[in-house]
């Protein structure tokens, strides 16, 4: 896992300000990321494309701008990762997919032009599993390399949490971000959905389908998500609006201390007995912040009607792979896409409605309080790398379009760690990780 003499372990907004004065060159902090993946890298196999000379030449260029005294944008100088279901002109965008080997895009997707726009530094492109679904790529935990990392970002998370790059970018459609977040003991966020335009990103479902960013702490989200936030008129789900100001909001104190509310999502019962005592110990601890608070019986219903919206609008966006190769697929990948092709347009269109029925039960309760605190997954990452984990405690959100964030505070026995997830109201992202960030601090982190 991380050395304490790794730069990163001064999280991305100590990073930051040490590349704007001087103190640390961009350079020197490409070096230190290529020998944390020369050294760990065949291990834990996070990195699906990486070019060293590429990485050093970037950062040449962006030392040789801050020498020259000109303007510095807001990610001067930072290593970023993109999970490989997000275009790169001229470099190698695959998909996880043996369909899609060799291919390389003409254009930067719209995150990749925000944060070269912000001084960013590419540093290569991180492990998806196939399709950015189901079947496993293969990066392994850093904590226990035994473990799964989970899915379907799982390269993004594994690479921060391994400290071979500060910032990383992923996808969620049921629980992309959030799990391997969790599982990987580094902090996740999933914003409102519609908030980071998705053009030039792998489509799976665009009812779902929402970008997220990884990083050790709540404040280096922040950080790197304001420079995503925006508008497309390509990507329908955006909308022209104000970025928020999410970093110095997440950096500032709340008025009054956060009042958490306690659910136990459907599927609580999959949870290990772990997770059990650990929210209770946790919630003891926070004492008159937090109350716990029972979901209507309706969201029992959330998972299945998440997976018919996934399966059909994934049935639709990937049909060249069924026509061009679908023997080739995962055994996961096939499963979805013929069950996606037989999902009837009624229950789909059905299953279109529950959004707005499910949010108008959580306004109620966000009335109430700062943030729903909840866990990230069922457990710990399970042991073995045939699978990527249980999403069951992720895709509610993902279908309700409320932003979402991991805290990495808990860990279990075996020294992996436990997720605790906060989930707040569509379109108070600032708020929610200045919550987290409040968790994280309290929990001493």
């Amino acid at each position: 896992m991380k050395d304490l003499d790794t730069p990163m372990e001064l999280g991305a907004v100590a990073l930051r300000d040490r590349l704007a004065s001087g103190a640390l060159s961009a350079l020197d902090l490409v070096e230190a990321c290529l020998a944390r993946i020369a050294a760990r890298e065949p291990e834990i196999g996070a990195w699906a494309w990486i070019d060293p000379d590429y990485a050093r030449d970037q950062a040449r260029r962006l030392d040789a701008h801050r020498v020259s005294g000109r303007a510095l944008g807001p990610l001067h100088g930072l290593p970023v990762g993109l999970k490989d279901v997000i275009d790169t002109a001229r470099i190698p965008t695959e998909n996880g997919c043996a369909l899609d080997a060799g291919r390389v895009p003409a254009r930067d997707a719209f995150v990749v032009e925000r944060l070269r726009a912000a001084g960013a530094l590419i540093l290569g492109k991180t492990v998806t599993t196939e399709l950015a679904f189901l079947h496993p790529g293969k990066t392994r935990n850093p904590h226990n390399p035994a473990h799964t990392p989970g899915g379907s970002s799982s390269g993004s998370a594994a690479a921060v949490a391994d400290a071979m790059v500060p910032l990383a970018i992923g996808t969620q459609t049921g629980g992309s971000v959030i799990r391997p977040a969790a599982f990987c003991g580094v902090t996740g966020y999933k914003p409102t959905f519609g908030a980071i335009p998705r053009r030039g990103v792998q489509m799976q479902s665009h009812t779902l389908d929402t970008l997220g960013v990884f990083a050790t702490d709540p404040l280096g989200a922040a950080l790197v998500a304001e420079a995503l936030f925006g508008f497309d008129e390509t990507d329908p789900a955006t909308a022209l609006t104000p970025p928020p100001r999410l970093l110095d909001t997440a950096h500032g104190a709340p008025p009054l201390p956060p009042v958490f509310a306690f659910v136990k999502p459907p599927g609580w019962d999959r949870a290990d007995a772990e997770t059990h005592a650990a929210f209770a110990e946790l919630t003891a601890a926070l004492g008159e912040q937090v109350f716990e608070v029972t979901l209507p019986p309706t969201f029992d219903a959330a998972a299945a009607q998440r997976a018919r919206i996934n399966m059909a609008e994934m049935a639709r966006y990937h049909y060249r792979y069924v026509r061009d190769g679908l023997d080739r697929l995962g055994p996961e990948t096939r499963d979805a896409l013929e069950e996606g092709a037989r999902i009837p347009a009624r229950d789909y269109l059905a299953a279109l409605d529950w959004p707005k029925v499910l949010n108008a039960g959580l306004d109620e309760i966000f009335t109430r309080c700062d943030a729903i605190l909840c866990p990230a997954a069922p457990g710990p990452a399970p042991e073995g790398l045939g699978a990527t984990g249980d999403p069951i405690f992720n895709g509610l959100w993902t279908l309700c379009g409320t932003p979402a964030v991991t805290v990495p505070v808990l860990t279990a026995g075996n020294g992996l760690p436990i997720g605790v997830q906060l989930v707040g109201p569509r379109g108070d992202d600032a708020r929610l990780l200045r919550t987290a960030h409040w968790l994280y601090g309290w929990a001493g982190a």
